[in-house]
C-alpha cells in the first residue's frame, strides 16, 4: 500500500466489507453520486463574517462530505432577494439558504423564537439546551416543514447589541426613542415606550445620520461593526439585551428527502458546530471592537441598569404570549417550553 491516505468513501468499503463478515450489519454508505446545491445567504463578501462564518460553514460541509456534497456559495440577491427565499427554496430555484429567521415571522410566527427573545437566555448553553434539549426544535421544524422547508438548526450570531446616539440607561430613557428593529424585538421596544421603526439594512447607516432613528440593532457589535453603525452613533449599550440571537440553515425538503442518513447528520453536526464557532468568534470580536470604540474612537459603552433588564424581561415574555395567542400550534407550544425555562433559570 503506498502512503497516499484512504479516502473516506475507500474506509468506508472496508468497514463495510469488514462488517459482512460478522454478524454485525454494515453502516450505511454515503450516495457516491454528486450533490450540488445552491446556497445563498442575506451576507455580502464586503462583511468579514461573510467569510469566516457563512462561507467557512460551506467548506466544513462538504469536506465532511468527502466534498459529495458541493455548495455553490452565492451572496445576498444573486437568485431572488432576501425576502424572497422561502419561496425559492420551494420552487427550486435554491437548494439551501444560511439566513436569517426574523424575515419569516410575518409567515411562520414561531420563527421569532429561533431569532431569539430579548432578556431570555443569556449564554450559548442555554440556547441550545432549550432548543435541543426541551424540545423547542422540533416543533419549529414541524412549522417550517409546512412550507416545504427543512430546518436544520440555529446558528448563532451571538448578542443583540443596540448602537445608539443616545446613552440609554434607565426605563424612562426609552420614551419616543426612535429605534431601528424588527420582528419581536420591535414589539417589545414598543411595549417599553419606544417608537420602532424598520429601515432596510442597506439604510441603517444613512438613517442614524440623518436622524431618522436614534439607534439600530443588526445582531451584535460585531456585525453591527460590519455595517459601520460605530461611525455614526456614540454608545453601544451594554449588556447585551439577547445572549443570542440566532441564523439558521435550511434546506429545500425535497432535497432533504433526496439526502442519505450520514448526509444528513453531517449537516446537522456542522450547524451545531458553526453556531458554537460563531459564538466564540462574534463574542471576541465583540469585546475587540468595544474596546476600540472607547479607546481609539473616544466613544463611550451605555450600561443599561437592572430595571432595564427586567422590564425588558417582562415586555418580551408578554410578546411571547400574544405570538402564543396567535398560532397556537407552534408558537404556543415553544411559549410554554419558555415559560419553563424562564422559571427554571429563575428569571420568571
Amino acid at each position: 500500500m503506498n502512503a497516499k491516505t484512504l479516502s473516506r468513501r475507500k474506509m468506508l468499503t472496508a468497514g463495510a466489507v469488514g462488517a459482512a463478515a460478522s454478524t454485525l450489519p454494515a453502516p450505511a454508505v454515503l450516495a457516491q453520486e454528486k450533490i450540488r446545491w445552491r446556497v445563498q445567504s442575506h451576507w455580502t463578501p464586503g462583511v468579514e463574517y461573510y467569510e469566516s462564518i457563512y462561507s467557512q460553514f460551506c467548506r466544513n460541509v462538504m469536506a465532511a462530505t468527502d466534498n459529495e456534497i458541493e455548495f455553490e456559495i452565492l451572496q445576498a440577491n444573486t437568485i431572488v432577494p432576501t425576502s424572497e427565499i422561502l419561496g425559492a427554496l420551494r420552487r427550486g430555484l435554491l437548494d439551501s439558504s444560511f439566513i436569517f429567521p426574523g424575515y419569516w415571522i410575518g409567515r411562520i410566527p414561531v420563527a421569532g423564537h429561533l431569532n431569539g427573545n430579548l432578556g431570555t437566555w443569556a449564554s450559548h448553553e442555554e440556547m441550545q439546551l432549550f432548543f435541543y434539549e426541551m424540545g423547542a426544535l422540533e416543533i419549529i421544524r414541524d412549522a417550517y416543514a409546512q412550507f416545504g422547508i427543512y430546518q436544520a438548526g440555529p446558528i448563532s450570531f451571538a448578542g443583540l447589541a443596540v448602537f445608539s446616539k443616545k446613552p440609554i440607561e434607565k426605563p424612562e430613557d426609552f420614551s419616543g426613542f426612535k429605534i431601528r428593529s424588527t420582528g419581536t424585538p420591535g414589539r417589545v421596544f414598543e411595549k417599553m415606550g419606544a417608537t420602532p421603526v424598520f429601515i432596510p439594512g442597506g439604510e441603517l447607516y444613512q438613517g442614524l445620520q440623518t436622524g431618522v432613528v436614534d439607534a439600530a440593532h443588526w445582531g451584535c457589535v460585531a456585525t453591527g461593526w460590519g455595517m459601520n453603525l460605530q461611525e455614526v452613533t456614540d454608545y453601544v449599550v451594554q449588556p447585551d439585551f439577547l445572549g443570542h440571537s440566532n441564523g439558521e440553515f435550511l434546506v429545500s425538503m425535497e432535497q432533504w428527502n433526496r439526502l442519505g442518513s450520514d448526509h444528513k447528520r453531517v449537516i446537522e453536526a456542522e450547524v451545531r458546530a458553526m453556531s458554537a464557532k460563531a459564538s466564540a468568534h462574534f463574542r471576541y470580536r465583540d469585546f475587540l471592537h468595544m474596546d476600540e470604540f472607547t479607546t481609539e474612537m473616544g466613544k463611550a459603552i451605555s450600561t443599561a441598569n437592572e430595571d432595564v433588564m427586567a422590564l425588558l424581561r417582562q415586555k418580551s415574555m408578554e410578546v411571547v404570549d400574544e405570538y402564543s395567542a396567535e398560532d397556537p400550534e407552534h408558537s404556543g407550544r415553544v411559549g410554554e417550553l419558555l415559560h419553563e425555562f424562564m422559571r427554571m433559570t429563575g428569571r420568571a
